[in-house]
């Protein structure tokens, strides 16, 4: 399969001012100004596939924005490579902006007084597509992402999760190859979460459009993304399988259990979560122990009517990240 995105070596340098405090100090800072050299990327290599759906994922100020300004050639890198569909976007932006499309939450491309029809026309001319292309692009999308119901009515009067699918429209309405999503289901309420995410699945499957997603909803990454990479301080820290997440960087399994009588255990690596009347919730440590010999163990003291053994819960995974779990 061929790579959408290969990134090598990829390295961003800011330089930043130092302020000195007092009078004096800010004098002699304007005549003979020091500086500071902040590393926001550092030497990160990976790729991306084709059709694959990615998160990228990390604490604020880890190097998320950054990287992908580098990738879609807003920035430009100290040192490194970077290759899109084949493509280098500093010296091919525009070439490659016909074949990539962005989405940020807290950012729009839509008209604010302007029915969603017209600011997709619009951004139809831009992308240099006939007055027909457009016409069947903004059929097709709208029978997807169901917005025939208010694509006359001004963006200002749709609601938030409405106007997120208008957004997701209009970056796919050139048929981009890539599309990124930075926190696109930032401030909805968990129904229409559920709705945006299954559209970038059913746009990613239709469309076979690689999908680069930044998210601080583990419900997004969890329930979208097959592959993740975890940037933290510039620096790429884990690259792996969303499934291999949960098994390599928390290695703990949870035990619900209902018995037929209070639950007293004391086993070495597993810790009581809760417990209430009949019924006990468990985390266990594999490192230290099996999850079946916490079951035998169990099942020698009380009886068990009921069981279930999940992994821990993505959020945990997620909040073990911002609050600095990897180096």
């Amino acid at each position: 399969m061929a790579h959408a995105i290969e990134v090598n070596g990829l390295t961003k340098e800011f330089s930043s001012k130092v302020k000195s405090q007092g009078f004096t100090a800010s004098v002699k800072g304007l005549l003979a100004p020091r500086y500071r050299t902040i590393r926001a990327v550092q030497d990160i290599s990976f790729c991306v596939e084709e059709g694959d759906i990615l998160a990228f994922i990390g604490p604020n100020g880890a190097g998320k924005s950054t990287t992908i300004k580098l990738i879609t050639g807003i920035l430009f890198p100290t040192s490194g490579s970077i290759s899109v569909l084949g493509m280098n976007p500093h010296t091919q932006r525009k070439h490659l902006s016909y074949h990539i499309g962005t989405v940020f939450g807290q950012k729009s491309q839509l008209w604010y007084h302007l029915p969603p029809i017209d600011s997709l026309t619009l951004l139809g001319s831009i992308y240099d597509l006939s007055k027909k292309q457009t016409k069947n692009r903004i059929e097709f999308l709208a029978g997807i992402f169901e917005l025939e119901t208010f694509l006359d009515q001004p963006v200002r009067k749709l609601s938030l999760g409405q106007r997120i699918r208008c957004e997701i429209a209009g970056s796919l309405i050139h048929s981009p190859k890539i599309l990124f999503l930075d926190e696109p289901s930032i401030g909805l309420d968990v129904v229409v979460k559920q709705r945006i995410r299954d559209l970038i699945l059913k746009i990613n499957k239709e469309e076979k459009t690689t999908i680069f997603l930044t998210s601080h909803d583990a419900g997004d990454i969890e329930k979208i993304c097959k592959r993740a990479l975890v940037i933290n301080h510039g620096a790429l820290v884990w690259e792996g399988t969303i499934k291999d997440m949960k098994y390599s960087l928390l290695n703990r399994r949870i035990i619900d259990v209902k018995t037929d009588q209070r639950l007293c255990i004391d086993i070495p690596g597993v810790k009581t979560v809760k417990s209430k009347e009949y019924a006990a919730k468990l985390e266990v440590e594999l490192s230290a122990v099996s999850v079946e010999e916490v079951i035998q163990e169990i099942m020698k003291r009380v009886g068990i009517k009921d069981i279930t053994i999940s992994n821990v819960p993505m959020e945990e995974i997620i909040s073990m990240i911002y609050q600095g779990g990897f180096a």
